[in-house]
Formats: C-alpha cells, sequence, structure tokens
C-alpha cells in the first residue's frame, strides 16, 4: 500500500496528538488552531494559516473564497473540527477543498473526543473549475 505523503502526515498528525495531549478536549476550534500553529512552529512545521483559497467557476475566478484552517507543507489541507462526530459535510468540505485547489490529500482532526480522531481525505480527481 502506498501511502501518500507519509512523513509529513505523520509529522501533522504528531502535532495534533500532542496539541491533545495538552489540552484535552472540550475548547473551541479556535484554540485548537492557535495551539496547533505553535505547535507546527515548534516543530518547524512549515504551514499557512487560514489560507485563502480561490474558486473558479467555468475559468473566472469566483469574488468569494475558501478559508483552509492550515495548508501545510504547500500540498496538505488541515482542517480542524471540536464536534461529537465527523459528518457527511465534514468530508464533503475537505473534499470540495482538495477538488478546488487540487490537492491530493486533506487531514480531518477532530479535538472534541477523549483521544485524537483524523481522517485522511484522498482527492479521487483533479477538479478543473
Amino acid at each position: 500500500m502506498n501511502v501518500l505523503f507519509p512523513q509529513e502526515s505523520y509529522n501533522i498528525i504528531g502535532a495534533a496528538m500532542e496539541v491533545h495531549k495538552i489540552l484535552g478536549c472540550g475548547f473551541t476550534e479556535p484554540i485548537y488552531q492557535e495551539a496547533l500553529g505553535k505547535e507546527m512552529e515548534l516543530r518547524g512545521i512549515p504551514f499557512e494559516k487560514e489560507s485563502t483559497l480561490h474558486l473558479l467557476y467555468k475559468g473566472i475566478q469566483m469574488e468569494k473564497t475558501y478559508r483552509l484552517d492550515f495548508l501545510c507543507y504547500d500540498k496538505i489541507v488541515v482542517e480542524l473540527k471540536a464536534v461529537s462526530d465527523f459528518t457527511a459535510e465534514h468530508y464533503a468540505q475537505v473534499y470540495n477543498y482538495l477538488r478546488a485547489g487540487n490537492y491530493k490529500l486533506g487531514l480531518l482532526i477532530n479535538f472534541a473526543k477523549t483521544s485524537l480522531e483524523y481522517e485522511r481525505i484522498i482527492a479521487e480527481q483533479k477538479w478543473n473549475g
């Protein structure tokens, strides 16, 4: 089995595990987002916080944009949640980010449980807008 970006995703998930170990569950998503940003800085993980993703419609740039929680290593979308369970909408959100930005891997991370929950989401095909 060929895992996409194994070392990079391992680094990001490890940073998220450290944040969860320190903060536990019960905080809101913005708290975890700030803490994860600080942890990734400490670990030297390259990231852009709240990266703007411009959308195209029939090749024309739209005014509305997506805001990614993190874009790591210029290629991995990281979406954070603090929810009781992932829903279909959460998976669709990450998948849409991947398609819109032509990225291949997204990590959906949930801090609201007693153990960190995460899913690797792989883009099935490139989106041409």
